[in-house]
């Protein structure tokens, strides 16, 4: 053995190597903790994420309140599937179109601007809704309330993303995007307890009005929201403004294949998890035979199995990889859909089975947001990323109403796993041709 000396002698000599050989070779450290990033963040930066997350929420919320109004207004109206399926689709196509005009004006005049004018819209007109007489009227509101929603979530999204450092970003963003599933669970419970306690005549009613208070709550937080400092010194570098981003920018031969391939992997996204989203609580209460308020409790644990889905895309995209991390949810969202609705489930196992469908669906869309956010310029950023959202979303609102269409011959099931297939397809051929970006800094 040799001596104590000897041994203090060789760990000296250790240790001073380790230093001179930089951190390759230093001792691994604990790791940091789950929201380490989040407890970095300024004040100001903390009430911003705040507000994305309110944004981001209610967007979801006002959107998928109507899914659990299907059935009611139906049965009201006495309309078809169809014709309720092109009444979701009516918000989608407008939300394209003011998807895009919101990213164009987050880069001209900025992002939080962009924000503001979202949510005036789309919770003035969900608050109008309810107040229509005719399927006409309702077309009408759910038109113009797309054109709000359709940018609230690419604007928090790019917003997130600039003010967040390069090794955190996917956290960020992706627990920014969990807001998704609060909202729709939050809807989920207003559409349930008014539907279930208030007479059929004024409860869809009730619901669309909810949307109005958590809206002007959002404006007057909203006051206390900045531009980041990335878009700042870039709007300071164009001295004009001609000089600033053109509409046709994000065609450009350096940009365009980037557009292509983001417009097609939101379009996966969306439309399987609006598809699922949308028709869910159709399927349950009229193939699965559950009364409204049961069909609530099921979507209430997808949107809990949705929550964590987001919040773990958020780790496993900085962990893993912006690919691999789509790669793992697509097939698990395959998977989970297939045996959702092929294979024969008691009552009680279809409500388990909800959680993980939610996990998978819905938490595809976590890594999105990042992965948009790092692969466009910051001169382009914000009008790149709602150009993929928006044109995605409206491929997405044509596989919703389709759904609605096939449902007639071959029942709201097997339509919308043919949709979702489809859907899932496009997601692997954008994510194998579109670069990893994890730990790349914005541009």
């Amino acid at each position: 053995m040799p001596p104590a000396a000897d041994v203090d002698s060789s760990r000296a000599d250790l240790a001073a190597n380790m230093v001179a050989d930089g951190p390759a070779r230093a001792p691994l450290r604990a790791p940091a903790a789950p929201f380490a990033w989040f407890r970095a963040l300024s004040r100001v930066e903390k009430i911003t994420f705040w507000s994305c997350y309110g944004g981001v929420a209610l967007d979801a919320m006002d959107l998928r309140i109507f899914s659990f109004l299907m059935p009611a207004l139906m049965k009201a109206w006495h309309v078809s599937p169809a014709q309720v399926g092109f009444l979701g689709s009516a918000a989608l196509y407008a939300a394209a179109a003011g998807g895009w005009i919101t990213g164009l004006l987050g880069d001209w005049f900025g992002r939080v601007k962009a924000m503001q004018f979202t949510i005036v819209i789309y919770s003035l007109f969900t608050f109008l809704s309810g107040f229509a007489t005719s399927y006409d009227q309702l077309f009408v509101c759910r038109t113009i309330q797309g054109f709000g929603f359709g940018g609230e979530i690419t604007a928090g999204v790019v917003l997130m993303a600039e003010i967040v450092g390069d090794r955190s970003r996917g956290k960020a963003v992706g627990c920014l995007q969990s807001g998704v599933a609060a909202g729709w669970a939050l809807a989920a419970i207003i559409a349930s307890l008014a539907l279930a306690w208030l007479p059929d005549w004024v409860a869809w009613r009730a619901v669309f009005w909810s949307g109005i208070a958590p809206g002007l709550l959002l404006i007057a937080i909203r006051r206390y929201v900045d531009e980041p400092e990335i878009y700042k010194e870039q709007r300071e570098q164009a001295i004009t403004h001609a000089a600033r981003m053109k509409i046709h920018d994000i065609f450009r031969p350096g940009v365009m294949r980037t557009t292509f391939l983001t417009t097609l992997l939101a379009l996966g996204v969306q439309s399987s998890g609006l598809g699922i989203s949308t028709w869910l609580p159709a399927y349950l209460t009229m193939s699965r035979h559950l009364s409204h308020g049961a069909a609530g409790l099921y979507v209430i644990v997808l949107t809990a199995g949705a929550f964590l889905g987001y919040i773990a895309s958020a780790y496993l995209a900085d962990a893993r990889g912006r690919r691999p991390n789509f790669l793992f949810y697509v097939t698990g969202s395959l998977v989970t859909l297939l045996a959702y609705l092929c294979l024969p489930m008691p009552p009680w196992l279809l409500l388990v089975a909800g959680a993980p469908l939610g996990f998978f669906s819905q938490g595809l869309y976590g890594g999105m947001g990042t992965f948009f956010s790092e692969l466009f310029p910051t001169a382009v950023r914000a009008s790149g990323t709602s150009f993929a959202y928006s044109a995605g979303r409206l491929g997405a609102a044509s596989g919703v109403a389709f759904v609605g269409v096939l449902a007639h011959g071959y029942g709201i099931g097997p339509a919308l796993l043919a949709v979702c297939v489809l859907s899932y397809v496009l997601v692997l051929v954008a994510t194998v041709l579109l670069p990893e970006t994890r730990g790349r800094g914005l541009r």
